[in-house]
């Protein structure tokens, strides 16, 4: 029998290079003969903890004002990051994008692991906020996308109204700082290779099987 091989990773809701990484996985972890045995973990990362809940402008008001850059360069760089999300399938909205802080949606995260429902919540607030301009800083919202995920909405509306799991959001914060991540999506697979960025398949499924190698070997 082969040994489980876990794979820990950064995110945040409002990434939409984390969400390209995400399908990258996916299709590099479909490519690893092993793929039945790894299990995945979504940790928090607060890109913008800054940002209001109820942010009134659009995308391209608040990336103009948080990175000092021109409207129309920042509506290019969001032309070229919807081409390249196309390419792995995904339908990015940035005209309708509600810009929010991401701090509850990484409480409901957390909430939904505790349910076993993580990776299905984590699938359902990327497209809700990149496809489908939802609101991600509502406890309504989430509560009604963690229902559509198979989360008893009663107890996620109660984790998040008297956050539950706030200190396992800030401690998910520390450890990527002691990790020295700067920037998300970031990968720790099997607990020792770091793998930065939306990498491609490739990258992934070399990952996973030099991973497995050492695990055989070490035998």
């Amino acid at each position: 029998m082969t040994e489980p091989l876990h794979v820990d990773v950064w995110s945040d809701i409002a990434c939409p290079w984390c969400y390209i990484g995400k399908r990258r996985f996916e299709a590099g972890l479909a490519a690893f003969d092993g793929a039945d045995d790894v299990t995945v973990t979504y940790h928090s990362f607060e890109l913008s903890p800054d940002t209001p809940v109820d942010y009134d402008g659009s995308v391209v008001d608040f990336l103009s004002a948080h990175k000092g850059m021109a409207p129309e360069q920042v509506e290019q760089m969001l032309s070229q990051v919807t081409t390249i999300a196309a390419d792995v399938g995904l339908d990015y909205d940035f005209a309708a994008v509600r810009q929010t802080r991401t701090l509850l949606a990484h409480e409901a995260l957390h909430a939904a692991r505790a349910q076993g429902r993580q990776l299905e919540l984590v699938e359902r607030l990327f497209a809700a906020y990149f496809q489908e301009g939802r609101h991600l800083g509502s406890v309504d919202e989430l509560v009604a996308l963690g229902s559509e995920a198979g989360l008893d909405g009663h107890a996620l509306r109660d984790a998040l109204e008297n956050g539950t799991y706030a200190d396992a959001v800030a401690q998910d914060i520390s450890q990527a700082r002691q990790y020295g991540i700067q920037g998300v999506p970031f990968y720790v697979i099997g607990g020792k290779y770091g793998v930065s960025g939306a990498q491609q398949p490739e990258v992934f499924t070399q990952a996973l099987e030099q991973v497995r190698s050492e695990q055989v070997e070490a035998r």
